[in-house]
């Protein structure tokens, strides 16, 4: 058995092979990074014991296979004391002790006697710092250019007396590559494996390769929580600006229904119960879990009780409603509220000036993996210079415009076409979706 140290002095051969290091870091965080699985455990505070173990599972074996690596002929590949600091600092003193010692059983089965010792140190070394943080946050800042404020972090120590927590683990990997190069000269270079710098520069660089290949995994796995948590929080964005637009659909209608039952309760009460009770299903609905998404054939159904409404109150010979379903069309889903509001735009605004002869037609279709829906009145028509605008302005169709954009995207599409005096024809094309999908509670 030869010595366990590599001496180098300041030169290319150095330099290279210390980049390798943190390379080798870098893309062991990276591939582990992309499991959701990982990611759970890792981002997780207050793990407990089955979610400590599988932080040990995660990170000791691809760490003891650098130490593997090592000793067939790679020194850039070994990650044992940074991995065992690394551990600690992420998942405590215990996690740190127990991961060291299993990341170096490939170093002691080698004979080198204080491999265990050093690992079990540096994770211990890490718990402790991570025990004495007392914002747990403030282990994510550790990153790899944290070093170049220095100066600024100790002004700040001495004129305001605030500790600066984030030097504690950059100083912490100082002093254990210190450490290591200490032990390693106490041992001849046969009881630890250390890069052994044969002048200050070559030791500088020993040093700061250590802390970079702690702070470049922490830095690449924080930058996955952040932007974790901002996906998080935009999909909450996303749940508020849709509950206010189905706030603003919800009043509207009702507020026109009642209109409805009232005029109809002067003249007509037993069709006025009829409306009721139409009414009913309706506030059924609306008073249920509210959903995003729903089978069209659900939405067709909750359409069929507003139509029913509406025609009791215009009367049958001046609104006439036609429907133009493909079956297959029938399962796929579309967020929910979509149609009601065209709908009730096309009566009010379409049809109740012209007072008969009034008609509706709703179709739906599907064409290369698109549904297509239509909804078509010949009423009054929309202006030409108000048609641009209408997609921004009013209640009804700039609410299901910005809904459909929020959910879809640019994948959907848009169109209304009017002509004055001969109606309005509004065409909806979105994604195909025929699986269920999860509601926003």
């Amino acid at each position: 058995m030869g010595p366990q140290m590599v001496s180098l002095g300041f030169g290319q051969e150095l330099v290279f092979l210390l980049v390798l290091k943190v390379g080798v870091a870098a893309s062991l965080a990276a591939l582990l990074v992309r499991s959701a699985t990982f990611r759970r455990v890792l981002y997780t505070e207050g793990r407990t014991g089955e979610l400590k173990v599988r932080l040990l599972l995660f990170l000791t074996l691809p760490l003891a296979i650098s130490v593997m690596l090592r000793l067939v002929g790679y020194p850039f590949a070994d990650l044992m004391l940074e991995g065992s600091f690394l551990l600690g600092l992420l998942g405590g003193r215990v996690v740190g002790v127990l991961g060291g010692a299993i990341i170096s059983l490939p170093a002691l089965f080698n004979h080198e006697w204080l491999a265990t010792p050093a690992a079990a140190a540096a994770g211990l070394f890490a718990g402790l710092i991570r025990q004495a943080i007392p914002v747990k946050e403030d282990v994510w800042k550790f990153g790899p250019f944290l070093f170049l404020s220095i100066p600024r972090r100790i002004w700040e120590l001495v004129r305001r007396a605030e500790p600066q927590w984030e030097l504690l683990p950059l100083t912490a990997c100082a002093v254990l590559e210190l450490g290591r190069i200490t032990l390693g000269y106490v041992g001849q270079g046969h009881w630890l494996f250390f890069l052994d710098p044969r002048d200050p520069w070559a030791l500088l660089l020993v040093v700061l390769a250590t802390v970079m290949t702690v702070a470049v995994p922490i830095k690449i796995w924080n930058n996955t929580r952040i932007e974790m948590n901002l996906a998080e929080h935009q999909q909450l964005l996303l749940k508020a600006r849709m509950d206010a637009l189905t706030s603003q659909i919800n009043p509207h209608f009702l507020f026109n229904t009642l209109n409805t039952v009232s005029s109809l309760i002067r003249h007509d009460p037993d069709m006025a119960r009829v409306v009721l009770v139409k009414l009913s299903n309706i506030l059924r609905r609306l008073l249920r879990k509210h959903e995003t998404f729903v089978p069209l054939r659900e939405e067709l159904s909750f359409i069929d009780d507003y139509l029913d409404i509406e025609v009791a109150r215009y009367g049958r010979e001046n609104l006439h409603i036609v429907k133009e379903i493909e079956e297959q069309t029938l399962d796929h889903f579309v967020p929910s509220m979509l149609l009601q509001p065209i709908v009730e735009n096309s009566i009010k605004h379409g049809l109740a000036p012209r007072l008969e002869g009034g008609e509706i037609h709703i179709r739906t279709r599907q064409q290369a993996n698109r549904l297509i829906i239509e909804v078509e009145d010949n009423g009054v028509g929309i202006p030409a210079d108000r048609l641009d605008r209408l997609a921004a302005q009013g209640i009804g169709i700039s609410n299901v415009h910005e809904r459909l954009k929020l959910l879809y995207g640019d994948e959907f599409r848009m169109q209304i076409e009017s002509h004055p005096g001969r109606g309005t024809r509004i065409r909806i094309e979105v994604p195909e979706l025929v699986s269920s999908l999860p509601t926003a509670e």
